[in-house]
């Protein structure tokens, strides 16, 4: 199973836990991770709630 894909050409990362693409790589490798670590953690919150739920 992938988890994430650098495409460096393009500029692209994708993260095919939660169908995420950003076109920010230069800005991710200097460090700027809150957009992602963001995304990551609405989906993981949001499986958590459904979990309890359920």
């Amino acid at each position: 199973e992938r988890i994430r894909t650098y495409n460096y050409p393009q500029g692209r990362i994708t993260d095919h836990r939660i169908n995420l693409t950003l076109y920010k790589m230069d800005a991710m490798m200097d460090g700027d991770i809150g957009e992602l670590c963001g995304a990551l953690m609405t989906v993981h919150q949001a499986e958590q709630l459904a979990a309890m739920s359920a």
